[in-house]
């Protein structure tokens, strides 16, 4: 038997002496992905687990094998964290996506500004590796026909859009810079007075108050830094953060609707967007924020006034307003907030107006396996206005998505005085609570291959008291839309840890 496998070894090369293909095997110079470590290839390319490109691996003295080299590793990652050291906590640096707002959190957590998704969170964007520096684009672009019946509705063609780039670079093992860069062709696509949306409200256009109709977004909604670390001594639990932006977002509210799973296949804006998270374009902002393992509190001062008719400039930073918020990922599938803040003086043409906001949220997410998850939201948020007193909102946003299909719902109830609806003198201090009920669907006719391209349509039926018909008229408040919804695929790497959580709720 010695014999025979003795002459199946020299069978390979007979003019080579036994073991010598094996050790100028391992000579040979081999590529492994940044991201998986375990992709191990003999040649320059891509990995075939996410499409990045591979790079040089460095050889290791005594490694004979690719076995073996596998082998170590889970070795060392299955020892006791005495038994190496920070060797342990080096790998797992290297192999997680951080946040870009703090080096302790998985990307998939960050949401708009330094608010929390759930960390199970789909991501939808291109990473692009220098080294130790990471880069993710992602961002959305609606073209659409949209009709708003009643009398104060409205139908056009216009296409909602932003784009957003996520940048961050390791200082040492334990701190971290950040920077984010969003951008909106809204005053472009959607004109001053932005787009029809039956009982929305805020801002301005030509000095008169918009009100059914929702406001374009600037072109620069955030150019902000950020300086993140762990704090020594507290085995990495414990960091701490430095967030400014100009314009930027303040710790107020939950993420912003156009960054939340639950939202991003709708093409409108919540009408209660300014009870619950239309602070996330400020021109002006400073947030420093703690955080111990899944829990974080942040306080901000910030720029009270939303940005002006201009939509190309930066406005005057004032640092008139604070806020504060306490978030809290209990699970994986879990994100949940609280906060609180004071704006000074946000309309342009209301100077003197004070405004108290106070917010909760519940965002859960479930995987459901391959290509497949169900994203929810819950949101309450309160204003509580000089003269007008305080005023509720609520929301509800559902979406599943399975493969190239998705189907999304919300439901939201705003309480709206006649001031916000721009009404007649005789209605201007009354209360009226308004409803959207909207239901949608999208078909991806490219799916999963860089860029996601969706077919979809949505309906909806607003409900309102009979004190508003003498502005909208006797008929049922409804809209729908037909557009096109295109962003970038799924994160591969976001997937594969995906599927990976999945798989751990299995077991």
């Amino acid at each position: 038997m010695t014999f025979i496998a003795i002459a199946k070894i020299r069978a390979i090369d007979p003019n080579r002496p036994h073991g010598e293909h094996e050790h100028e095997k391992s000579k040979r110079q081999k590529y492994t992905c940044p991201m998986h470590p375990e992709v191990v290839m003999d040649h320059p390319g891509n990995c075939p687990k996410c499409g990045m490109k591979l790079v040089p691996l460095k050889q290791e003295k005594h490694a004979t094998s690719h076995e073996d080299h596998v082998a170590r590793k889970a070795n060392e990652m299955a020892m006791p964290k005495h038994e190496h050291g920070e060797h342990k906590h080096d790998q797992e640096h290297k192999m997680e996506m951080h946040s870009s707002i703090n080096l302790a959190d998985p990307m998939s957590r960050e949401g708009s500004g330094t608010s929390w998704l759930p960390d199970s969170s789909p991501m939808y964007g291109r990473m692009f590796m220098f080294g130790g520096d990471m880069l993710m684009l992602h961002g959305a672009i609606f073209p659409r026909y949209t009709n708003v019946s009643t009398r104060r509705g409205d139908d056009r063609i216009d296409a909602p859009n932003w784009i957003m780039g996520m940048y961050s670079h390791p200082l040492g093992d334990t701190a971290q810079f950040g920077a984010r860069l969003m951008m909106s062709l809204d005053p472009l696509t959607e004109g001053g007075r932005g787009y029809p949306l039956l009982f929305q409200s805020g801002e301005s256009w030509h000095d008169q108050p918009l009100h059914d109709r929702q406001h374009p977004h600037d072109l620069f909604d955030e150019l902000s830094v950020s300086l993140s670390s762990r704090i020594a001594g507290f085995d990495h639990d414990l960091s701490a953060y430095f967030y400014f932006g100009y314009p930027g977002e303040p710790a107020l509210g939950p993420p912003t609707f156009m960054h939340r799973p639950s939202a991003m296949d709708d093409p409108d804006a919540p009408i209660g967007h300014h009870w619950q998270d239309s602070t996330h374009v400020t021109f002006g902002v400073a947030t420093l924020g703690a955080q111990w393992r899944n829990l974080k509190i942040e306080g901000s001062i910030f720029t009270g006034r939303e940005p002006d008719e201009n939509r190309y400039d930066f406005d005057r930073p004032r640092f008139d307003s604070f806020s504060g918020r306490i978030s809290w990922n209990p699970t994986k599938n879990l994100a949940l907030q609280a906060s609180y803040g004071y704006i000074k003086s946000p309309e342009d043409l209301e100077p003197d107006l004070k405004r108290h906001r106070t917010t909760a949220s519940v965002i859960y997410n479930l995987p459901l396996g391959h290509d497949s998850n169900w994203s929810n939201t819950f949101v309450w948020g309160q204003n509580h206005d000089t003269g007008e007193g305080k005023t509720q909102s609520f929301l509800i946003e559902s979406d599943y998505q399975r493969g190239r299909d998705t189907v999304y719902f919300r439901w939201e109830r705003v309480e709206k005085s006649g001031h916000e609806l721009v009404l007649d003198p005789p209605d201007e201090s009354r209360i009226f609570p308004v409803s959207g009920y909207t239901i949608g669907y999208v078909r991806d006719l490219s799916h999963g291959n860089g860029l996601d391209v969706g077919l979809g349509t949505q309906f909806t039926i607003n409900d309102r008291p009979d004190g508003l018909d003498r502005y909208y008229g006797d008929d049922l408040g409804y809209a729908f839309q037909f557009f096109l919804r295109i962003r970038p695929s799924l994160h591969s790497h976001g997937a594969h840890e995906h599927d990976e959580h999945v798989a751990g709720m299995e077991k």
